[in-house]
C-alpha cells in the first residue's frame, strides 16, 4: 500500500481514474532525460496502407521517407521516482510472463 506522510500521519492514497481520461494504444516509446524529471513518450505507428500487386506495394514502400507514429501520450516523471516506476513495470513483466508461460502449458 502506498501511503502520503507528513507529520508522522500516514494516510492511504486513493487511485481515481476519471472519467475523461482515455486509454491509448501505444507501440512505440521515447525516454529522455534532464537532471530532475524523466520525459516518457507514447506513440502509436500508423501502418501504411498498401494495395496493389507485389510490385506496386514494393515501389510504394521504396517512395516513402518515413512513417508516422504519432504521440498519444507523454508524461513527466521526478528522477526521484523514476526507480519505483522502474521497479513496478519490472514486477509487471515478470508476472505477465509467468502467466503466460503457464498458460502456454495448459
Amino acid at each position: 500500500m502506498v501511503e502520503a506522510q507528513d507529520d508522522g500521519i500516514r494516510i492511504p492514497i486513493e487511485h481515481v481514474i476519471p472519467d475523461s481520461v482515455r486509454t491509448k494504444f501505444a507501440d512505440r516509446i521515447v525516454v529522455q532525460h534532464s537532471e530532475h524529471e524523466f520525459r516518457i513518450s507514447f506513440y502509436e505507428m500508423h501502418q501504411p496502407i498498401l494495395l496493389g500487386t507485389p510490385e506496386e506495394r514494393k515501389a510504394r514502400l521504396l517512395g516513402m521517407e518515413s512513417v508516422k507514429a504519432v504521440c498519444v501520450a507523454r508524461i513527466a516523471v521526478a528522477a526521484g521516482r523514476m526507480p519505483a516506476m522502474v521497479r513496478a513495470l519490472q514486477e509487471n513483466l515478470e508476472r505477465y510472463l509467468s502467466e503466460a508461460s503457464s498458460q502456454e502449458e495448459e
